[in-house]
């Protein structure tokens, strides 16, 4: 009874063959250089997900007054920066030494172009002599209390700078004349502002 369901081995050898000959006539019918795709191969390619991706908005061209708004918020972003830390010349412990001996003082420089202009408009001619020599009398006393001022600054820096810095590579000349430079500023003015009060102890 099982030899009635038994395959023939004669049948089995036609199969194979007639399976072999089909695939090999359909690799030669293909033309040279042929690359099989992956649904020939049996390869599904993924489907990237669309649920976190984001659609991009898009972009219009700004209108004058919109770019014009632009460039002024630029520029007051950049004032703004520079007036909290300053430019290149002012990074480093030395140069933020110095800048807090003068923030911790008052000046006599501060008051030194509010006295030029007092004393450009007394020393004119048509200004009565005795208005022309209390101008001449207060443009020397202005220059000689910017000039002490000057010294006692630079001596204070000098001494600050032997005890935190001795090891330091900042030219003292190029400290003094950065100091004395912002001692004649208007405070309100300075650039980086101030991070001490006057009076404060260095």
């Amino acid at each position: 009874m099982p030899s009635l369901f038994r395959r023939k081995p004669a049948d089995l050898v036609d199969e194979s063959v007639t399976s072999v000959t089909t695939d090999e006539e359909s690799v030669n019918a293909r033309p040279r250089g042929y690359t099989p795709s992956k649904k020939e191969l049996g390869q599904v390619t993924p489907k990237r997900p669309t649920a976190g991706r984001r659609l991009s908005a898009p972009s219009r061209p700004l209108t004058k007054e919109e770019a014009r708004e632009q460039r002024r918020a630029s520029r007051a972003e950049a004032a703004s920066e520079f007036r909290r830390e300053g430019g290149p010349r002012d990074r480093g412990p030395e140069r933020l030494l110095a800048r807090n001996v003068v923030d911790s003082r008052r000046t006599v420089g501060t008051w030194f172009f509010g006295g030029a202009l007092i004393v450009l408009v007394g020393s004119n001619q048509a200004m009565p002599p005795i208005v022309r020599l209390i101008s001449n009398v207060l443009w020397g006393a202005l220059a000689l209390g910017v000039v002490v001022d000057s010294v006692l600054i630079s001596r204070k820096i000098k001494k600050l700078m032997r005890e935190r810095f001795p090891k330091s590579n900042e030219k003292l000349g190029s400290l003094y004349l950065y100091a004395i430079m912002r001692s004649i500023t208007f405070r309100r003015m300075r650039a980086p502002q101030p991070q001490v009060n006057i009076g404060d102890k260095i």
